[in-house]
């Protein structure tokens, strides 16, 4: 596996093209700090019943952070632990970016994400908040067709129905996850880093 520098997880800037961008500039993982409104506006672009391109959207963001970050590893030969390992640090460098703070739970059939504070509860008030929650569901099921593990997603809690969190459920398509790998408790992606990647 190749290892992340600290450059990796910092937030740059570049002044001379106004781009905010996540690690080394020539990752190209450029506009993933998109102010909330912006992601606000787009859905109301995109327009009513739109759920498969806001969700597409995510998907596509989901699925640039793993090329970007981890382009020379091939997911195929990669174990599910090493698969779990990625996926809670990738939570976490989400979380350094603003993004809610996340927990992820491995049980034996589904994979929970459970986000507090996400980005639609700035926006409690506003209905075309609730195209957030569609492109966080795209976005993390980007990052598990990018990782090629199969699942089929959909959100079960959200703050914009008056739960605490946004939680999204990953119900394994293809069999179950091994007893080693499943958790007792959500497990707090701050304990996580991307030191062994």
């Amino acid at each position: 596996m190749s290892k992340l520098s600290k450059k990796d997880l910092q937030i740059m800037i570049d002044e001379k093209l106004g781009q905010i961008f996540f690690g080394d500039k020539k990752k190209n993982i450029r506009l993933l700090m998109i102010r909330p409104i912006d992601l606000i506006e787009f859905s109301e672009f995109a327009g009513t019943n739109a759920d498969d391109i806001l969700i597409w959207v995510g998907k596509s963001l989901g699925k640039g952070i793993i090329d970007n970050l981890f382009s020379k590893i091939d997911w195929s030969k990669e174990t599910m632990e090493t698969k779990k390992e990625t996926i809670l640090n990738i939570l976490e460098a989400v979380e350094l970016m603003g993004y809610g703070h996340s927990t992820g739970t491995f049980k034996k059939d589904h994979i929970l994400i459970e986000v507090e504070d996400p980005l639609a509860s700035d926006d409690l008030e506003n209905i075309m908040a609730k195209n957030l929650c569609l492109i966080y569901l795209g976005f993390y099921t980007g990052i598990f067709d990018a990782l090629l593990v199969d699942v089929e997603g959909k959100e079960i809690d959200c703050v914009l129905l008056g739960d605490d969190k946004c939680a999204f459920k990953y119900q394994l398509i293809s069999g179950e996850l091994e007893e080693k790998l499943i958790d007792k408790e959500p497990q707090k992606v701050y304990s996580f880093s991307l030191r062994n990647l």
